[in-house]
C-alpha cells in the first residue's frame, strides 16, 4: 500500500524550487529541487509527476498568492483611487516581501513548460484586479486600448517600481507611490 502524501513535504518541494530556480533558472534538475527540500529524488515525483507538473503547480500556487496579497483588505467603500491604490500597494510588498518568489514567477511566466490551460487558470486568480483596472481605464484616456496592451504596461511598470524599491529599501514607500501616480496618469 503506497503511504500518504504529506502536505509538509510537497510545501517542502514547492518552497524549495523557488530557490532553486532563483539560484540556478529553470532549467535546474529536479535532483538539486529534491535535494534542497531535503527528500529523495524519486519522492519528489510521487508529488510532481513530472518536471512541468511542478512548474506548472508552482505558477499557479505563486499566482494565487500574489493576486490573494493584491486583493487583501481592499477598502469596498473607498473611491476608486484609493481601492486601485491599495490593490497596488499590496502587489509591490508582497513582491518586496517574496523576491524569490517575484523571480520564480517571472521566469515561470515565459516558459514553455507553463501551458495555455495553466496560464488561463492564473489570470482567473487575478479577476478582481484585472475588473479594478478596467474600471479605472474604462475612465481614462486608455479606454480604447485593448486591455492585455494596458495590463502588459502596467506590469512593465510594476516590475521598475519593485526593481527600485528592492535597490532602495529606505525609499521604498516613495518609489511604490511614484510608480502608482505614473499609472494612475496614465490609465486615468
Amino acid at each position: 500500500m503506497a503511504r500518504p502524501k504529506s502536505d509538509d513535504k510537497r510545501s517542502a518541494i514547492m518552497a524549495a524550487a523557488v530557490r532553486v530556480i532563483k539560484k540556478q533558472g529553470l532549467s535546474a534538475p529536479t535532483a538539486a529541487i529534491a535535494k534542497e527540500a531535503g527528500v529523495a529524488n524519486g519522492s519528489l515525483f510521487t508529488y510532481f509527476e513530472t518536471k512541468a507538473t511542478l512548474f506548472n503547480q508552482l505558477y499557479l500556487e505563486l499566482k494565487t498568492e500574489m493576486a490573494s496579497a493584491a486583493s487583501d483588505g481592499q477598502p469596498v467603500d473607498a473611491d476608486l483611487r484609493e481601492r486601485f491604490f491599495r490593490a497596488w500597494a499590496n502587489w509591490m510588498q508582497w513582491a518586496v516581501h517574496n523576491p524569490e518568489k517575484r523571480w520564480a514567477l517571472a521566469q515561470l511566466a515565459v516558459s514553455d513548460e507553463i501551458t495555455e490551460a495553466t496560464h488561463a487558470l492564473g489570470n482567473q486568480t487575478m479577476l478582481r484586479i484585472a475588473a479594478l483596472m478596467d474600471e479605472v481605464r474604462a475612465q481614462g484616456s486608455m479606454r480604447e486600448v485593448p486591455f492585455p496592451f494596458v495590463a502588459a504596461v502596467m506590469n512593465s511598470l510594476a516590475e521598475a517600481t519593485m526593481d527600485f524599491m528592492l535597490r532602495d529599501p529606505a525609499h521604498a514607500d516613495l518609489h511604490s507611490k511614484a510608480g502608482f501616480d505614473a499609472l494612475w496618469r496614465m490609465l486615468g
